[in-house]
């Protein structure tokens, strides 16, 4: 079993930068790919990041490529994106999630293929 949660969210005006953390209990070791996904009102969920293998190999939303970056720190068990430039239309529920590596990368952009999921961190970012 693996559990997460996010913290770090909150308001800032567009152009700052926030980071946000997900701490994971259970196996979560390079064995698992780690993302971050979004979710604005009214709107499906989105992929933003995925970081896996032990080459910590990430893929990035190209809506916030060269803005956001994902990284991990595995003695923390702990993944972080760090979100910078940000926008209005970054204002979402940020969720980060979990499944096992070993799939190609179009595998880790559904939302459908995660089993755990933490509750979420709101970010605002104000124009």
């Amino acid at each position: 079993q693996v559990q997460l949660v996010e913290s770090g969210g909150g308001l800032v005006q567009a152009g700052g930068s926030l980071r946000l953390s997900c701490a994971a209990s259970g196996r979560t070791d390079t064995s698992y790919a780690m993302a971050w996904f979004r979710q604005a009102p009214g709107k499906e969920r989105q992929f933003v990041a995925v970081i896996r293998g032990i080459r910590s190999s990430t893929n990035i939303a190209d809506s916030v490529k060269g803005r956001f970056t994902i990284s991990r720190d595995n003695a923390k068990n702990t993944v972080y994106l760090q979100m910078n430039s940000l926008r209005s239309e970054d204002t979402a529920v940020y969720y980060c999630a979990a499944e096992r590596s070993g799939y190609s990368i179009g595998y880790y952009l559904s939302s459908q293929n995660y089993p755990y999921w933490g509750q979420g961190t709101q970010v605002t970012v104000s124009s």
